[in-house]
């Protein structure tokens, strides 16, 4: 944890996310998606039809809504309802709303359509047995805002829940930790190798200058958007 400096021992409490939810304090949000899944989407589907998509800490991610319409089932998991309901009526989806009985207080709210299942609830209460296994993820903004104590805790899970054979396509953001505590947490090519790679091929595909207004408020002066691509074996 040295190269991550204090942010080894932060923590962001539920409430919190909750809070940013409901202030609109959201700033993570794409509207128009994110370009880096659209340039490397051919990376993750490998020309494959009918994939299971999974979005861990989706929010109202745009790019669930672009998977679905192309025939791929998207599942999502996020602990702000607020997002999840944000999320079908911007898109005009029609959707239901029922409890998931394996978890006390959890809900699952699914497209009428069957094809967007977003499971409100902690991440960490998820399971295969529960949301199946996947043949594809896109994680933008779930990792690097996982507590860092929990990581390990998150790719063990992730783990259980990729097919063999599946893609992850994973980004990362680089800055100087010692200058923002977070989150977005900083992540280190190292602790990724690290988390996954006894379990999968880890190359990384890009790194993209993402400094803007924001991250110079933060005290930064570089922030970079880091794209791997992880494949089970």
């Amino acid at each position: 944890g040295a190269d991550i400096g204090s942010q080894k021992d932060r923590v962001v409490t539920e409430e919190e996310w909750l809070q940013k939810w409901e202030t609109g304090n959201i700033g993570f949000h794409k509207e128009q998606g994110h370009p880096l899944l659209q340039k490397y989407l051919d990376v993750l589907l490998k020309g494959r039809s009918g994939l299971r998509i999974f979005f861990p800490l989706c929010g109202k991610a745009v790019e669930m809504k672009w998977l679905a319409d192309m025939g791929h089932k998207v599942v999502g998991v996020e602990v702000s309802e607020q997002a999840l309901k944000e999320f079908f009526a911007e898109h005009g989806l029609p959707y239901c709303k029922e409890p998931v009985p394996e978890i006390s207080g959890a809900k699952k709210l699914q497209s009428t359509s069957g094809n967007i299942s977003l499971y409100c609830c902690s991440i960490y209460d998820l399971s295969s047995s529960i949301a199946g296994k996947f043949d594809g993820v896109w994680d933008r903004g779930a990792l690097v805002a996982v507590n860092p104590c929990d990581r390990q805790r998150y790719a063990s899970l992730m783990i259980t829940l990729m097919e063999k054979n599946s893609s992850y396509l994973l980004v990362t953001v680089s800055y100087d930790p010692n200058k923002h505590k977070g989150p977005p947490f900083y992540v280190p090519e190292s602790e990724i190798k690290s988390l996954f790679g006894n379990h999968c091929e880890i190359k990384c595909l890009q790194k993209v200058d993402d400094f803007s207004d924001r991250h110079r408020q933060w005290g930064l002066d570089y922030f970079l958007e880091v794209l791997y691509i992880l494949k089970f074996i």
